[in-house]
């Protein structure tokens, strides 16, 4: 027997990494189950989110049958769309945890819901990147609505336990995004495209350019690389693809100061789905050099492309990368293991082994896997 799901997060048009998840978690959940999907009116006010939010012409995703009728900012429209819930009657409502900012909604949404219908969170993010004044009380009183818990990474799993006391918890790992598989490129391909050479060794490093994401140590680690004698990095390359937004200036700065403008391949900016492939068809290895992080989905992009990744030993990073089987996990904040781990790469050959590593651990990335964890903690029989 099916079930009824309603499912609240932000799909197409907004171009952010949570609504690829919502999008393809719905369709996942279609496959068996009778699912509506309710998205937003309005995500984050403009003063709050000063970038555009959507994009009409990166429609790759487009779902059909979304009702867009939550406003996140304006109570009359939480009581009207609980209203709705309440007369769809749902089996689970289930909702995605991004930032406290949403927690005045939630909260008051989720108190107007009929007991009757159960509540799941999947948590992204418990407490934000950036945190503030009163996050974690906002976060602890909109979570102790809820049921049932999922979140990608053990270190969010703490976390979550600071705030609810023996939550219904499942830890698991965030699955592969194969959506930008678009045109099934080959390396030879994409690196046509990039004008990239077929004998190059390339990184690289993908997404929103924060400073929490460490690239100041990637580029000291190409330093580094350029300094040594025992690796030729005459045919080295570093793609950086990703928005910069007001920094720019400053990695522009050490980049003139390593004198490293020649092993860099800069494209700035945000990357479109339909741009997306080219960038991790082309690469060797995929670097995240982050000082902070609870779980990152350009793991799951690399993976779906069979490309290994170095990544540091913070948040859930090292939940996803098993150091020496699907890439490499070093310390934070030290480009000299981050350049080692890059050179052990290239000399050793590790490529094929971390591409069999990958595919060992496939079932885990997968949609079905993360299905069955919500079946799993609804009480649900996997086979209904």
């Amino acid at each position: 027997m099916s079930k009824r799901i309603m499912m609240i997060g932000p799909v197409y048009p907004y171009n952010t990494g949570i609504s690829h998840y919502v999008s393809i978690l719905y369709k996942q959940l279609s496959k068996k189950n009778e699912v509506s999907l309710i998205s937003y009116t309005m995500m984050y006010p403009r003063f709050l989110y000063k970038k555009p939010q959507k994009d009409y012409e990166d429609d790759v995703l487009k779902l059909d049958d979304v009702r867009y009728m939550l406003h996140s900012a304006n109570p009359f429209n939480w009581i009207k769309v609980a209203s709705y819930i309440n007369r769809e009657k749902p089996d689970l409502l289930l909702l995605q945890w991004m930032h406290p900012y949403f927690a005045p909604c939630y909260i008051v949404l989720t108190k107007l819901i009929s007991k009757s219908i159960k509540i799941m969170y999947i948590c992204h993010n418990v407490f934000p990147h950036e945190r503030f004044p009163l996050d974690k009380w906002l976060t602890k009183h909109t979570l102790r609505q809820a049921d049932y818990f999922i979140t990608h990474s053990k270190s969010d799993g703490e976390d979550l336990k600071t705030v609810i006391r023996d939550p219904k918890l499942i830890v698991a790992v965030h699955p592969a995004y194969n959506f930008f598989k678009i045109k099934n490129m080959s390396k030879e391909e994409a690196r046509k495209i990039l004008n990239i050479k077929d004998n190059e060794k390339v990184l690289l490093f993908f997404g929103l350019i924060r400073e929490y994401k460490g690239l100041k140590h990637l580029l000291k680690a190409v330093k580094l690389l350029k300094e040594r004698e025992d690796f030729d990095t005459q045919d080295l390359k570093l793609l950086i693809a990703g928005d910069f937004g007001s920094s720019r200036e400053v990695y522009d700065k050490m980049i003139e100061e390593y004198n490293i403008g020649d092993m860099l391949d800069i494209t700035s900016g945000y990357i479109p789905i339909s741009e997306v492939e080219k960038f991790f068809a082309a690469c060797d290895i995929v670097v995240l050099p982050y000082e902070s992080a609870t779980q990152s989905g350009v793991i799951q992009v690399a993976y779906s492309f069979r490309k290994p990744v170095l990544a540091t030993r913070v948040g859930g990073l090292p939940d996803v990368v098993l150091d020496n089987e699907t890439g490499y996990v070093v310390e934070p904040f030290d480009p000299g293991e981050i350049a080692d781990s890059i050179v052990d790469f290239f000399d050793n050959d590790r490529a094929m082994s971390f591409m069999e590593g990958i595919g060992r651990e496939a079932y885990r990335y997968s949609w079905d896997r993360m299905e069955e964890n919500i079946y799993s903690l609804a009480g649900w029989d996997k086979e209904d």
